[in-house]
């Protein structure tokens, strides 16, 4: 079942159909099978029919059973059996509304993922002529009028009104809403935006009691601060100080749209009074994501390098560099850039910056971090980091768990972890238990399940994840899947499911959403933290850490036996045969070498190698030596 909390939904896809129901007994069903062949009428009947047609014409309107026609009668007896499928393909489908008789419109998108689809093709189906005609693309929502002969529809930035009959254009049906603008009194609003706040908390917060604050008088206490409130910021800072007498997390604010700046994925330093590339970051160029700058091809700006010029504009280091790329993000800019301050030898190329470098950055600390656990360990513990618990987070853990399941421990790194939604995905994952090996004609043996690390874990965490960064430890302590390791997450594990927007554009939450166990109320206002996280016991962490990663990676990983031979499976003796199978351990569950061969004798009569005696990350799993 998709459920909209459940990061385990992630690659899931939401995909219905269109139905009719015939609601009389004795209707006929509009999409019944019709023939092709054309009736040809002889003279004598179509005389017969000319002359009933005057007749029904005569007739018209000496019916008294007007009434009783537009009267809806439904049979609810055999219902489930009228329900007919449209002839359309399966999609996302929405805003279903009627319009002229025997026409439906409604939105086609692709299968919606996890929430939603994000806009798609308005359709009209001619149940007569049963077939679709797509009137117009990248439509978010429409309304039809009453009389179904006009339509109003919202595009992703646009809107517009047409004619509800046939193909729309985009361009000559636009409503012109770049033009319109509206005089206000910025004072007037902050008031008003002061009491909205205000109300949606009463309304919306998950507490009645608001965690024992007396909302009404933190309304008048506050309210004093307005006629002392300049700008926006101000205003933000007294809505914090009033929305922080809830003690709750989660409460967050937004700023109406601001002009943004461009960046070009690099650390400056000042040098020789130019600014100098001191360091250029890489990224994915064919990940839109993911691109950097100044790696881009024909661009190949490299550390070391002076920007000397800006859009042909000299830059020296009195001057603001990023004063010089604000609304440039998306826009080609020209850079004069050389290994010379004075100028010498200098080239100009062309750029594209983009508008935030969080994701260049985190990529280049997660593959540093990798880089230091995979030479650490020898390449046997894998390194997972996850920043949220919604959609990128998926997208790493994917990225960076799969590839890894080979190795023999684990290392979850959730510092920073944004939230989202509950983690169960990760979680699923994580606790996979050995099922089997299964053995092949030729080749290695292989595992179920196969992407699984089974080994020992560890989970690393810090005072900034919350929301679903604080559940996601919390969790994996809960089922003992390992040892956490750091400072005590944020604590504001509440959750917000969407509010009024202020009259400005901006946005204020009020926590709706609360976990609770058997326990009680739990993890807000606490975190989820390790045994200790004293400065001198995480000092104490780190040194011991160190030494059994030092030790770890000395020890030599354990042999591997062969599969054990299959010898008199179809053997009827009640006693085992020498060489056959060995019977399943009592203490497979729990106390199964990381390797995960069954323990007892191998084909050969030697036991299997003992599991690895180091504590700190237990036995090995390196599927590449299955064999001796």
């Amino acid at each position: 079942m998709k459920h909209w909390f459940a990061m385990s939904n992630a690659d899931m896809e939401a995909s219905s159909s269109i139905y009719v129901a015939v609601l009389r007994a004795d209707g006929e069903s509009p999409l019944a099978p019709e023939s092709d062949e054309e009736a040809v009428a002889s003279g004598v009947e179509e005389a017969n029919g000319e002359t009933n047609g005057d007749e029904e014409a005569d007739g018209e309107g000496e019916s008294d059973g007007d009434e009783d026609e537009d009267r809806v009668q439904i049979d609810f007896e055999g219902l489930n059996q009228r329900i007919l499928a449209l002839p359309v393909q399966t999609g996302g489908y929405g805003n279903l509304e009627a319009g002229a008789a025997g026409k439906l419109y409604y939105l086609r998108s692709s299968p919606a993922g996890r929430f939603g689809g994000g806009g798609g093709d308005l359709v009209r189906f001619d149940l007569d002529g049963r077939e679709e005609t797509v009137l117009l693309s990248g439509v978010v929502g429409f309304s039809l009028s009453a009389d179904g002969k006009k339509l109003l529809y919202a595009g992703q930035d646009d809107f517009g009104i047409a004619d509800a009959g046939g193909k729309i254009d985009r361009a000559k049906s636009a409503i012109p809403t770049d033009k319109l603008t509206v005089r206000i009194d910025p004072r007037a609003e902050w008031q008003q935006i002061y009491d909205e706040v205000w109300r949606i908390n009463r309304d919306y917060f998950y507490d009645p009691g608001m965690h024992g604050a007396d909302w009404a008088a933190m309304a008048e206490k506050y309210s004093g601060f307005l006629t002392d409130v300049t700008s926006r910021a101000d205003l933000n800072r007294v809505l914090r100080w009033m929305c922080s007498e809830i003690a709750g997390g989660g409460d967050q604010r937004a700023d109406p749209e601001r002009v943004g700046g461009g960046l070009l994925g690099a650390d400056f330093e000042v040098a020789d009074g130019r600014y100098r590339f001191a360091h250029v970051l890489g990224g994915l160029n064919w990940n839109p994501e993911l691109r950097a700058p100044l790696t881009e091809p024909g661009v190949s700006v490299t550390t070391g390098e002076y920007l000397l010029a800006v859009d042909g504009i000299d830059l020296v280091a009195d001057h603001n560099v990023f004063a010089r790329f604000e609304n440039t993000a998306g826009k080609i800019v020209e850079l004069t850039v050389g290994l010379s301050a004075d100028g010498s030898d200098s080239r100009t190329v062309s750029v594209v910056p983009i508008p935030n470098e969080s994701a260049l950055r985190n990529r280049e600390w997660v593959e540093r971090n990798l880089a230091k656990v995979e030479e650490a360990t020898d390449g046997r513990v894998a390194y997972v980091y996850v920043p949220n618990t919604t959609t990128l987070g998926h997208t790493y853990f994917k990225r960076y768990f799969f590839p890894q399941v080979h190795k023999q421990a684990l290392i979850v790194d959730e510092r920073f972890n944004g939230g989202g939604q509950v983690a169960d995905y990760y979680i699923d994952h994580l606790r996979r238990p050995y099922i089997s090996h299964w053995a092949t004609r030729y080749g290695a043996d292989f595992r179920t399940p196969s992407a699984a690390i089974l080994g020992p874990k560890v989970m690393i965490i810090d005072e900034t994840a919350g929301s679903g960064g604080d559940l996601l430890p919390w969790m994996f302590n809960k089922l003992g899947l390992g040892t956490l390791v750091g400072k005590r997450t944020w604590g504001g594990l509440v959750g917000t499911l969407g509010f009024p927007v202020l009259m400005d554009g901006g946005f204020v939450t009020a926590p709706n959403l609360a976990i609770w166990t058997e326990d009680g109320f739990v993890v807000e206002n606490v975190g989820s933290g390790p045994r200790t996280s004293s400065p001198a016991a995480t000092r104490s962490l780190r040194r011991r850490s160190k030494s059994s990663l030092s030790s770890w990676r000395r020890t030599r990983p354990p042999s591997r036996s062969s599969h054990p031979s299959p010898s008199g499976l179809g053997a009827r003796a009640a006693e085992p045969v020498a060489g056959s199978m060995p019977g399943p351990s009592p203490h497979l569950p729990r106390k199964m070498p990381v390797d995960c061969a069954p323990s007892g004798a191998n084909a050969s009569g030697g036991s299997f190698p003992p599991p690895m005696s180091n504590p700190a990350f237990g036995t090995g799993n390196d599927t590449s030596a299955r064999h001796r």
